[in-house]
C-alpha cells in the first residue's frame, strides 16, 4: 500500500494531465491466491450471480410525509430521525385481505396515494386493488387485464390505456368495467396515448391527467406517411407451428422517419370525463413540428406545450384552453443558432398558482427560471457555470425548490435547496459523490441514495430545513474478498487546448508500473450521456473490472458533445458528429502514450450505439493507432438515423450535405487495418441493420476484412442472459487479438 501511494504522489507531480482525483481508499491491496476472481456471471447484469454482486439497496417511497420501505414480501414505516423500521403489513396479509390465491407477487411497487389515509395501491396481472391496511379491507378494485400504456389517476380513479392487442385509447371507470373509447381509427399507422417523437424531448408516455383527475391530455401520432423499415421476426428455437400454420419467419416492419425524410404528425387531444367530449388543441398544421412536454395549470383549465419547428432552433411555450382547444397565447420564445432542446415541462409553484418554473440553457447552462402569469415576465433563479440536473420537488412552507446539480463538481450530482424568495442555495448532502433521492410531499424531508468512488452505497434521510442528515443504510462492499483493480480519475485538455475533459482509468489487478499493458479505450461520446462521474469506482462498468482482472488497462474519456457541461460543450459537435469527438479521444490516446506502462502497440477500442460509431470512426481515422475494436450497434451514416435526434445535431442531409458526407464511415472502410468485430441485433429498431450491412458492403468493395456477429431477433441492446453471452464474445475478441 505504501509503495502504491508513493507511486501516486510521484505521478501527481508530473503535471496537470496527471492531476489524479483518486482517493487512497481505492488503492486496494494486491490480489493474493486467497482472493477470488470474478466471472461474467458475477459482473454482467444478465449474469446468474449479478444480484449478489451489487451493493445492497432499499426501495423507498413516500406516504405523504412518512417514509416507507417496499420489500418483496413486506412494507415498513421508517422513523426519519432514528431510522428505525416498524412493519406496516406483509404480502401474505395483503393477499388475505384481497382474497384469491395470492394474486400479488411483490410489494416493491406498492404505492401510498393518499397522505391522510392508510391506503396502499397494489396490482396483479389482472386487477388493481386499493386496500385499507389498518381496517384490513379492500376499498375498491379495478380491472386491469389486457391493458398497455396504462395510466391510473388516483384523484378520479380513472385509468387511461390502450388494449395490449390494439391501438385505440380507452378510459376505464372506477371499476374498470365500462371503458369509454376515445378513438376509432387507431392502427399501427395512427397511435393514441403512446410516447411520441421516438421518446425525444422528455417523452416517456402519451397520457397526462389534469390535477383534478377529470380531464386527460393525450397524444395522437399519425405515422402513415413514414416509411416502413423491413425488420423480420425470427421464431424461437423451440417454436413449433400449429397445424396449417406457416413455419416461415414473419415480417415485423418498423415505422422509421429517417433524417431529411417525411416525419410523423402529432396532435394533442383533451378528453373531459364529465362531459364525455374530446377536443384537440388548435395548434395549427402539425407538419414538420414538435409538440412536447405537456403540462396542466393547477385549476385544470389550461394545457401548456413547448412547440418546436423541425429545425429545432425556435421553441415557444404556448397555452391552450382545455375545454375549447383554443390558443390562449404564447408565453415565451427561445431561439438558438444551433438548436433548442426542451426536455422538461413547466412546474407550477404549490404556493402560487400564478407562477411556474421552467428550465433553459439560454445563458449557456441549464438553469431554472420563474415565470409570472400576472405580468408575463420571468426571472432567472439559478445561475453559474454548472447545470441543474433535476427538479426534485418543492417546499411550500419555505418557498423553496430542491434540485440536483453539479455545482460542486462537473462529475458530481448533489442536492441543494434553492429559495424562490432570494435565490439562496443551501447544500443538503455531504458535498461529495453522486446522489439520487425523493422528497416528501411537504418538501421537508429527503431520502438521499448515493455512492462515492470508494463508497458502494449509503442512504441518508435529510431534514431539509436543518440540512441535517441521518444515516439509514450503509451498504457493505459486495466485492469483499475479490481481487480488485485500481480505479482512478483525472482531467486532460480537449483538442481545443482549453476545455477540461474528465477520464477514468482502471488498472489491472496486481498492477506493476514496470510492465506494459494492453489497453482498451471504452467510448460512447454522444449527447445526453456521460461515462465518468464520482459514483462508485468513478462510474466504472463491471466489464472493465473483468478485463482489468484479465490483465488489461481500461481508459474512458468524456469528450466534448457529452452531457452536463453546458451548451458550448455540448454544441461543439453541431453539424459534424464524430469529428471533434475523435479529436478529443485522440488527446486521450496521447495521454496514454505518455505513460510508461501502456503498450502503445496494443491499443483497442470498444463502444455501443454512438460508441459503436466512435469505435469504427477511430479505427478507420487512425488505423496506425488501434489494433483491435469491437463496435456494437454502430451508426455508420447519419442520414439513416432518425429525424428528431439526427436533425437536431446534424440538420438535414439536404441542408448539410458536406457535414453528412464528412461524418459517414462508408468512405473510411478502405482504411481498416486492425481487427474489427461488428455486432448487432437483427431487429434493432434504433440503429437499423442497414448501417452495419452497408458498412460490410463497403469493406467488401474495398477489400478490407471486418468480422461480423448477430443476435437474431434482438433489439438495440441484448436482453437477459444474452447480455452475458455478448460480453463474453466481446472479451474473447480482445483475448484473441489484443494479447
Amino acid at each position: 500500500m505504501t509503495k502504491a501511494i508513493n507511486r501516486l504522489a510521484s505521478a501527481i507531480g508530473k503535471g496537470s494531465a496527471m492531476a489524479l482525483l483518486v482517493v487512497a481508499g481505492l488503492l486496494l491491496p494486491q490480489m493474493t491466491d486467497a482472493q477470488k476472481k470474478f466471472t461474467l456471471e458475477d459482473l454482467n447484469f444478465g449474469g446468474t450471480n449479478y444480484r449478489n454482486m451489487i451493493a445492497k439497496n432499499r426501495y423507498l417511497t413516500w406516504w405523504g410525509n412518512q417514509l416507507v420501505r417496499q420489500d418483496l414480501d413486506q412494507c415498513y414505516l421508517i422513523n426519519k430521525q432514528t431510522c428505525k423500521e416498524t412493519p406496516l403489513f406483509t404480502l401474505d396479509e395483503v393477499n388475505k385481505w384481497i382474497g384469491g390465491d395470492k394474486p400479488i407477487h411483490s410489494l416493491y411497487y406498492a404505492s401510498f396515494p393518499d397522505a391522510g389515509q392508510p391506503l396502499v395501491l397494489v396490482q396483479s396481472a389482472k386487477k388493481r386493488y386499493l386496500v385499507n391496511f389498518k381496517k384490513h379491507t379492500v376499498v375498491w378494485t379495478q380491472d386491469a387485464d389486457n391493458q398497455a400504456h396504462d395510466d391510473f389517476c388516483y384523484a378520479s380513479r380513472l385509468t387511461a390505456y390502450t388494449p395490449a392487442d390494439g391501438y385505440d385509447l380507452y378510459v376505464a371507470d372506477q371499476e374498470g368495467k365500462q371503458p369509454v373509447r376515445l378513438s376509432q381509427d387507431g392502427s399501427r399507422e395512427i397511435l393514441y396515448g403512446t410516447s411520441v417523437h421516438r421518446d425525444e424531448f422528455g417523452y416517456s408516455k402519451g397520457t397526462f391527467w389534469s390535477p383534478d383527475g377529470k380531464k386527460l391530455a393525450f397524444t395522437r401520432m399519425d405515422q402513415s406517411m413514414v416509411t416502413d423499415y423491413p425488420l423480420v421476426h425470427v421464431p424461437e428455437v423451440d417454436w413449433q407451428p400449429a397445424e396449417g400454420q406457416s413455419q416461415m419467419a414473419t415480417a415485423a416492419p418498423e415505422k422509421y422517419p429517417m433524417a431529411g425524410e417525411k416525419m410523423h404528425k402529432v396532435t394533442i387531444g383533451v378528453y373531459d370525463s364529465e362531459s364525455g367530449k374530446t377536443v384537440f388543441l388548435k395548434a395549427g398544421d402539425p407538419t414538420d413540428r414538435y409538440f412536447t412536454n405537456p403540462a396542466w395549470s393547477p385549476d385544470s383549465k389550461t394545457v401548456y406545450l413547448f412547440e418546436l419547428n423541425r429545425d429545432q432552433n425556435d421553441c415557444r411555450l404556448v397555452a391552450y384552453d382545455a375545454t375549447t382547444g383554443e390558443k390562449k397565447g404564447e408565453l415565451y420564445r427561445e431561439t438558438d443558432e444551433k438548436y433548442v432542446e426542451p426536455q422538461h415541462p413547466i412546474e407550477f409553484l404549490p404556493w402560487n398558482s400564478d407562477e411556474f418554473i421552467f428550465q433553459s440553457q439560454r445563458d449557456g447552462y441549464n438553469h431554472l427560471y420563474v415565470y409570472s402569469l400576472k405580468n408575463n415576465t420571468f426571472r432567472q433563479l439559478t445561475k453559474g457555470q454548472w447545470v441543474v440536473m433535476e427538479v426534485v420537488g418543492f417546499n411550500a412552507k419555505r418557498h423553496s425548490v430542491v434540485i440536483a446539480s453539479n455545482e460542486c463538481s462537473p462529475i458530481q450530482r448533489n442536492f441543494y435547496e434553492v429559495s424562490l424568495d432570494n435565490g439562496r442555495r443551501t447544500l443538503l448532502d455531504n458535498g461529495k459523490g453522486w446522489h439520487r433521492g425523493g422528497l416528501s410531499s411537504d418538501g421537508g424531508c429527503l431520502y438521499d441514495n448515493y455512492t462515492e468512488p470508494d463508497v458502494p452505497r449509503n442512504i441518508d434521510i435529510i431534514d431539509v430545513a436543518k440540512a441535517q442528515r441521518h444515516r439509514y443504510l450503509t451498504a457493505e462492499n459486495p466485492w469483499k474478498g475479490y481481487g480488485i483493480p485500481t480505479y482512478e480519475s483525472g482531467t486532460l485538455k480537449a483538442a481545443d487546448g482549453k476545455t477540461d475533459l474528465y477520464w477514468r482509468m482502471v488498472k489491472p489487478v496486481n498492477f506493476d508500473p514496470a510492465k506494459k499493458y494492453p489497453t482498451i479505450i471504452y467510448v460512447y461520446g454522444g449527447p445526453h450521456a456521460h461515462n465518468v462521474d464520482a459514483s462508485w469506482h468513478y462510474g466504472s462498468r463491471s466489464w472493465e473490472t473483468y478485463m482489468a482482472q484479465e490483465g488489461y488497462l481500461l481508459f474512458i474519456l468524456d469528450n466534448r458533445g457529452s452531457e452536463n457541461r453546458g451548451k458550448a460543450f455540448e454544441q461543439a459537435t453541431f453539424r459534424h458528429l464524430g469529428q471533434e469527438e475523435v479529436k478529443d479521444q485522440m488527446e486521450g490516446v496521447k495521454f496514454l502514450q505518455s505513460l510508461s506502462y501502456v503498450d502503445t502497440t496494443r491499443i483497442g477500442v470498444h463502444g455501443w450505439s454512438f460508441g459503436g460509431f466512435m469505435t469504427i470512426n477511430l479505427m478507420t481515422s487512425h488505423p496506425e493507432v488501434f489494433k483491435v475494436g469491437v463496435a456494437g450497434g454502430p451508426v455508420i451514416d447519419w442520414k439513416w438515423y432518425e429525424v428528431m435526434y439526427g436533425e437536431r445535431y446534424m440538420d438535414t442531409p439536404q441542408t448539410n450535405p458536406d457535414g453528412y458526407a464528412q461524418c459517414s464511415l462508408l468512405p473510411k472502410a478502405k482504411n481498416l487495418k486492425g481487427r474489427l468485430q461488428v455486432i448487432i441485433g437483427t431487429n434493432d429498431p434504433v440503429v437499423l441493420p442497414q448501417h452495419a450491412e452497408t458498412f460490410l458492403k463497403a469493406c467488401i468493395a474495398a477489400g478490407t476484412q471486418p468480422d461480423f456477429f448477430v443476435y437474431p431477433g434482438e433489439p438495440h441492446n441484448m436482453r437477459g442472459h444474452q447480455s452475458t453471452h455478448l460480453h463474453e464474445r466481446i472479451s474473447r475478441y480482445f483475448f484473441d487479438y489484443l494479447k
